[in-house]
């Protein structure tokens, strides 16, 4: 492919291009430019044949040098939107995004956006899509943007209150609801991201019978297995566990007297230990409980609290907890952004606090919002107030800040797709904030 006799000839809204069938073939065989290829990649079109294409040639201008040369230019005549548009229509919405987007790295990312809501505040938890997009809990809605961020259809539990989302695929949100006493509501549900029609609602059964109950936290595993806190009427308080792919409720980890399990601030399942990271904290619990479930042996295989700990150490609640396997730790942090460490070798250790901001005490907003932690390709992220920090190293090293001008404190985060989005409480608005390219030399 490739030589003077594969040249091909496209008009597009009116307009003549010309390219060869090997730029074309760069699209890949899903594309609409694949159908014109056989199984061989040899192309499918008479001597001097020419394709018409009824779209915008602008945008197909841009598309076509993006599989020429894998850089994307868009000039100032071409919307945005219109070209991602265009660019869905040819199967090329991944070429676009690889070329927009470098890949993730916490101390390169520039504010890209400021997507505001419709309603003022009170925005509960923001989680990034697989693709690039990202979905909002409001109260007992749950907006969902597509990774061009026009919003679809909103997702509306019925004045139930939304505790948790989590994205099946670009296509499913699975959501954890608030219980209506009397109503049987609540629980978990599969809804559609384009639609927002309900695809399927998860039972919890206990002796044999279908139990009404409240679903919190959320977490996924690589074999297709949904993780849940569940706090039902009866005995239905510990962590459930349903086929992804039935909907059918596999297992249930009950939780024991003097633990915590059911009202779960954190579900984070272990690839490398095939255990579930399940963490209650304060103040939704007067103590702190962080666990490692084996579901395999239905056990707790490590465990620890702050009940007992003295007084003088409550400015050290912990806010939030993430599993580290590579460092063998859970990290924690606490409401002025100290990180803490536990040892995951030794169960009932004591936290080891390294602090790196305590110039934040004494200067915390009027209605600050507790931090919360992520790690995504081995740098450490923690929030707090307005803004993000980024820690490096074996020594987890302070080594950018993400800050913006305005929206109040950062009250969740999330990343994914290859961005970071961060949702701020006292204006109903979130930030899009993404790694530009690195320079073609």
């Amino acid at each position: 492919m490739g030589i003077q006799k594969d040249i091909v000839k496209f008009n597009v809204g009116g307009r003549m291009f010309q390219t060869t069938a090997t730029t074309l073939a760069n699209a890949g065989r899903d594309s609409f430019f694949g159908a014109l290829f056989d199984d061989n990649w040899d192309l499918r079109q008479q001597q001097n044949q020419e394709f018409f294409i009824d779209r915008n040639p602008d945008c197909f201008a841009v598309l076509l040098d993006l599989l020429r040369t894998g850089d994307l230019y868009i000039p100032s005549n071409v919307p945005e939107r219109l070209l991602y548009k265009e660019a869905m229509f040819y199967g090329l919405i991944n070429h676009v995004r690889t070329a927009k987007l470098g890949p993730f790295d916490g101390n390169r990312l520039k504010l890209s956006k400021s997507v505001t809501g419709r309603a003022p505040g009170d925005g509960t938890a923001i989680r990034a899509g697989p693709d690039g997009g990202c979905c909002v809990a409001h109260g007992s809605m749950v907006h969902v943007f597509d990774w061009v961020l026009e919003e679809h259809p909103p997702l509306n539990l019925d004045y139930q209150r939304v505790n948790d989302i989590g994205w099946v695929n670009a296509e499913n949100v699975l959501i954890s609801a608030c219980e209506r006493l009397g109503r049987g509501d609540g629980g978990m549900g599969l809804f559609s991201s384009y639609t927002g029609d309900l695809r399927y609602k998860f039972n919890v059964v206990h002796d044999n019978q279908i139990k009404s109950y409240t679903a919190g936290a959320l977490s996924f595993s690589p074999d297709c297995k949904i993780f849940a806190s569940c706090k039902g009427r009866s005995n239905e308080y510990g962590v459930g566990v349903w086929d992804q792919v039935t909907g059918k409720q596999i297992d249930f980890f009950y939780e024991s007297p003097g633990w915590s399990l059911g009202e779960a601030d954190k579900l984070q399942w272990l690839n490398g230990t095939n255990c579930l990271l399940v963490a209650t904290l304060f103040p939704r619990k007067d103590n702190c409980y962080i666990s490692l479930l084996d579901f395999r042996q239905k056990t707790m295989v490590w465990s620890w609290s702050d009940i007992g700990a003295p007084l003088t150490v409550d400015e050290k609640r912990v806010r939030d907890a993430i599993a580290m396997e590579e460092c063998n730790s859970v990290c924690v942090v606490n409401e002025y952004e100290d990180l803490g460490f536990i040892d995951l070798r030794f169960s009932g250790g004591s936290v080891r606090w390294s602090s790196r901001s305590r110039l934040m005490k004494g200067k915390m907003s009027d209605e600050p919002c507790y931090p919360k932690l992520a790690l995504h390709n081995g740098q450490l992220f923690s929030s707090m107030n307005d803004c993000i920090s980024v820690f490096c190293g074996p020594d987890w090293v302070l080594t950018s800040r993400l800050r913006r001008s305005y929206g109040g404190s950062i009250c969740d985060f999330s990343i994914g797709g290859e961005r970071l989005f961060a949702l701020h409480s006292e204006d109903n608005v979130f930030d899009i904030w993404e790694t530009p390219p690195m320079p073609v030399l």
